[in-house]
């Protein structure tokens, strides 16, 4: 693992600012393509938060560059705590590559604290297993899924789990597998086994967003008709998330977002957030350093914070 707190200190100044509305775009989202950022939302005369801040601060400082923290007054910045649906305090935010990746609400012990800025660090790839032959066999599984090999995979995965019973990347790995061989069923019921302490994990995530997306797919109705259909109307707005969805289902994921972003853009509110719930899903299911997903953040960050 990455040993935290060797060699020579970054300066706290680098590592851990106030950030206001005016520069939340630029000290967290746009910061976050680069390294992991949380966010504290605290106020003056929160009690937790006057716990919780200094050890988030310890724990930051002690990854020496692994990570940053923004510090957002809640009571100065009423519009991102409400764009970010912060309904109470202290509540703890980590970004990464421009979107919030994970949180809790309230003060945790140190131990809690440590744990949480280590498993954002790891969500940013900063914590690297070293000589880990699970590891290895996690990459070639991969590798294995990429070159049409499924049942391999699947198979390889398995055996991963049978060593290692905690290993999201196995359990993420062969849901996948299971959806390249068409059965969804199956690949639902290999999350629904994972161990409750690793259900959040990003990979587990990423293939829950990725059965979704298969179920929606069975549904998509023609490209070619619902795109008709957006162009006789624009402000149709199922029609347009109807083409979003079967531009995804034809393998289109970049179509997609841009249907997604411009049905943001003409009216967020629509449907719950519809568009902006089938974004983060589309994201989630693909690579964190994929195109659509970089470019698809960016632009979707950039209309909510605007």
């Amino acid at each position: 693992m990455l040993e935290l707190g060797q060699g020579t200190q970054t300066p706290a100044g680098d590592l851990i600012k106030d950030v206001s509305e005016a520069d939340f775009m630029a000290e967290v989202v746009e910061a976050s393509q680069q390294v992991p950022v949380i966010v504290d939302f605290w106020a003056p005369w929160c009690g937790p938060c006057k716990t919780l801040g200094p050890a988030l601060e310890a724990a930051v400082t002690k990854a020496n560059g692994a990570v940053k923290m923004a510090k957002v007054n809640v009571d100065e910045n009423q519009g991102i705590a409400g764009q970010l649906r912060v309904q109470s305090i202290p509540t703890v935010y980590a970004f990464y590559q421009g979107q919030p990746i994970d949180g809790f609400q309230g003060a945790l012990p140190p131990s809690e604290v440590d744990a949480f800025v280590q498993r954002v660090i790891e969500a940013g790839g900063a914590a690297v297993e070293g000589g880990d032959g699970l590891a290895e066999a996690i990459k070639a599984a991969e590798t294995m899924l990429t070159e049409g090999a499924a049942s391999d995979a699947a198979q390889t995965f398995a055996a991963i789990i049978g060593e290692d019973p905690n290993n999201a990347a196995a359990y993420g790995g062969l849901a996948r597998a299971h959806l390249a061989l068409n059965d969804v069923e199956q690949a639902e019921a290999v999350l629904n086994g994972a161990p409750a302490e690793i259900s959040h994990a990003a990979e587990i995530e990423a293939a829950h967003a990725q059965i979704e997306l298969a179920r929606q797919a069975e549904n998509a109705g023609p490209v070619a008709e619902l795109r008709d259909k957006v162009e006789a109307d624009p402000d149709d707005h199922q029609a347009r998330f109807d083409l979003a969805l079967a531009l995804h289902a034809s393998g289109d994921a970049e179509g997609a977002v841009e249907q997604l972003l411009e049905l943001f853009r003409r009216d967020r509110e629509w449907n719950d957030e519809a568009a902006k719930t089938q974004l983060f899903k589309i994201f989630d299911a693909l690579k964190p350093n994929d195109p659509v997903v970089l470019n698809g953040r960016r632009k979707l960050t950039s209309m909510i914070f605007a």
